[in-house]
């Protein structure tokens, strides 16, 4: 088995960490600071603009999508690593880079299954960074867990689709440069099929009859910087039908086929974020005293950094292999692994940064440090693109059924 990385991914490697260390995170101490400045806290400050027009002069953009006529066509095993050192600055690193979620789940389904037009209306200008996008699939009165519980109507009447329904926790809808939307809803809500009842539209933002109330906070944080999150009603909003993504009853399909490579992407930025947090451990550990003797030669910390070690070490080589299979033999080959990494990362590394959170005491709960912000984004991924539970349950009933 080879573990080394080809000679474009080490080549991509050293510019991303360069990137990294010259702008990036100097950035993070300058970004608060002109956030308070703006008219709206949705806004990207001037940096995050300074760093896009960076990236994309280094050719570190679109890095994610492994289409070479549109990304940078690399394949998942090429992109692993780097999106886990851009997951050492999740707020910073993947907007940088063009590279941050939902945006890139959105360009990835308009490659797939866009129509010419609808490629050249929304994927250009999101590939050029021009506009941001939004995801509208969950919803808050029903157990969104089950993508066939959603309630919000797409019917068809003449040449236009009228949408009703009320969806939360629509990441990006925030931000001011959120054009368009990714509606979920079912044209058929009495098909026999439970599967082909769903269908996928395109809303633009300003369409009459969508409403964005209000910005939904995670742990008390508002996630500026990928756009936020938002509670939005279509309330009879009319769209023409060529905005039909696909075919009728394929939505469900296209989220299957959208939420594969986005929970790969989340596991990987998740490694970055448990290696941040080490490196913060350890800085901590070696520059603190307590009750006569430095942190770091304190048992209790030496095993939280020894164990955490080990952990990121197993996760990197699980979501390295999922990576390979997903290139080889398809995400529907790596079904089972894709569900073992979705489960394992974010549990695990939640657990790693609750432990450099106690480390920091006091500062790590606070603003001071990104511990805590760090915690809130990895906690939230045991729940969001189906939480654990709902990944334990199909891969039990697969392993299962190799014994009836």
């Amino acid at each position: 088995m080879d573990f080394a990385f080809d000679a474009r991914t080490e080549e991509l490697r050293a510019r991303l960490l360069a990137f990294m260390d010259e702008h990036v995170y100097p950035a993070e101490r300058v970004v608060d600071e002109q956030r308070e400045r703006l008219s709206s806290p949705w806004e990207n400050p001037p940096v995050v603009e300074e760093l896009k027009v960076e990236a994309r002069r280094q050719g570190l953009w679109n890095l994610f999508l492994p289409d070479a006529e549109y990304g940078a066509g690399l394949t998942n095993l090429q992109y692993a690593p780097l999106a886990e050192i851009t997951g050492r600055s999740p707020q910073l690193a993947p907007t940088a880079t063009n590279c941050a979620a939902p945006d890139t789940g959105n360009m990835e389904v308009l490659a797939q299954f866009g129509d010419e037009r609808q490629k050249k209306q929304w994927l250009e200008p999101l590939l050029a960074g021009e506009i941001r996008s939004a995801f509208a699939m969950t919803e808050p009165d029903v157990a969104s867990s089950d993508a066939t519980n959603i309630t919000t109507r797409i019917r068809r009447e003449g040449d236009e689709y009228v949408i009703t329904g009320r969806k939360w926790y629509i990441s990006g809808a925030m931000h001011p440069d959120c054009r368009i939307f990714i509606v979920m809803g079912k044209t058929d809500p009495d098909g026999p099929d439970i599967r082909r009842q769903q269908s996928m539209v395109l809303v633009p933002r300003d369409t009459p009859g969508v409403t964005v109330k209000r910005a939904m906070r995670v742990f008390g944080y508002e996630d500026h910087y990928h756009g936020g999150h938002a509670e939005v009603v279509f309330d009879e909003a009319r769209v023409p039908v060529s905005n039909l993504i696909g075919e009728e009853g394929g939505g469900f399909a296209i989220a299957q086929a959208r939420l594969g490579p986005g929970r790969i992407h989340h596991c990987m930025r998740l490694i970055g974020m448990a290696e941040r947090a080490i490196e913060l451990m350890c800085r901590r550990a070696v520059s603190r005293d307590a009750f006569g003797k430095a942190l770091a030669q304190q048992g209790v910390v030496q095993n939280w950094i020894a164990d955490a070690r080990v952990a990121v070490e197993q996760l990197r080589l699980l979501v390295l292999k999922t990576a390979w299979m997903m290139d080889t033999v398809g995400n529907r080959g790596a079904h089972t692994e894709i569900q073992a990494i979705k489960i394992a990362t974010p549990r695990t590394v939640v657990g790693i940064l609750d432990r450099a959170i106690q480390l920091y005491g006091a500062g790590g709960v606070s603003q001071d440090f990104p511990l805590a912000e760090l915690y809130a984004g990895a906690r939230t991924l045991m729940i969001a693109d189906g939480p654990d539970e709902v990944h334990q349950r199909s891969l039990a009933r697969r392993e299962i059924k190799k014994y009836l």
